[in-house]
């Protein structure tokens, strides 16, 4: 039995508000909002992007959730990359229009090596790591100047002040799957969900209800026994 729906989200935004947030967005930051509502990906999953096959492997249309960015200022001298949510990591397909987004992106906007520590193998491991995004001074976003453009994107895209996060963008993502018809195990998939319970106690209001037919099993039974009758 489901467990009263508290996952459910508190609001999903339109097609016409993710591009009202497009629009809002500046350039350079513009293919993250891609990564949150076309594939999928959490805040600090898509701000821990790299450039390269680790993450984006383009021949082979595949999009690696292997790392998430963190900042703790008591950790790791700050920023660290570590596995994503809930051992959430994992392979997903990427999509053609995000991939084509990505690729802009790193030719417009070349990433930036910074020196991060790598615990995502378990053995933090200090490497030059070639983030898709960066602050326009060239650092790693923490949480709090993140916030502090997104209050103002948001704003400008009218979203709503209190449900308007970026994990909107992935409740989003979820809800046109469904809404297009795709499985519940394949929405599981690409939300790289544990269980597909989690799925449908978080989305189970968005998938289509079908009607029964009254009467159904009766008449293929009935149906089964006039074949045999004929038979």
């Amino acid at each position: 039995m489901l467990r009263g729906f508290s996952r459910a989200p508190k609001w999903v935004p339109t097609e016409g508000e993710v591009l009202a947030l497009l629009d809002a967005v500046p350039p350079r930051y513009r293919a993250a909002i891609w990564l949150g509502a076309g594939q999928g990906c959490r805040l600090g999953e898509a701000l821990g992007m790299e450039e390269g096959a680790r993450c984006a492997d383009q021949e082979r249309a595949e999009l690696h959730i292997a790392q998430q960015l963190r900042y703790a200022p008591q950790q790791y001298g700050g920023f660290y990359l570590s596995e994503p949510k809930a051992g959430s990591s994992g392979t997903v397909d990427l999509d053609p229009v995000v991939g084509q987004v990505l690729a802009e992106h790193v030719r417009d906007f070349p990433p930036v090596s910074v020196e991060l520590v790598d615990i995502t193998s378990g053995d933090p491991v200090r490497r030059s790591v070639p983030l898709l995004f960066t602050t326009t001074r060239g650092n790693p976003f923490t949480d709090r100047t993140w916030s502090r453009e997104w209050a103002d994107w948001r704003e400008a895209a009218g979203w709503p002040k209190e449900h308007g996060t970026f994990h909107a963008l992935r409740h989003f993502f979820a809800t046109t799957l469904i809404t297009n018809h795709a499985e519940p195990q394949e929405v599981q998939r690409m939300l790289r969900h544990k269980t597909l319970r989690i799925t449908l106690e978080t989305y189970v209001h968005w998938w289509p209800k079908r009607e029964r037919r009254r009467g159904l099993v009766g008449t293929v039974l009935q149906t089964a026994e006039t074949r045999r009758a004929q038979a």
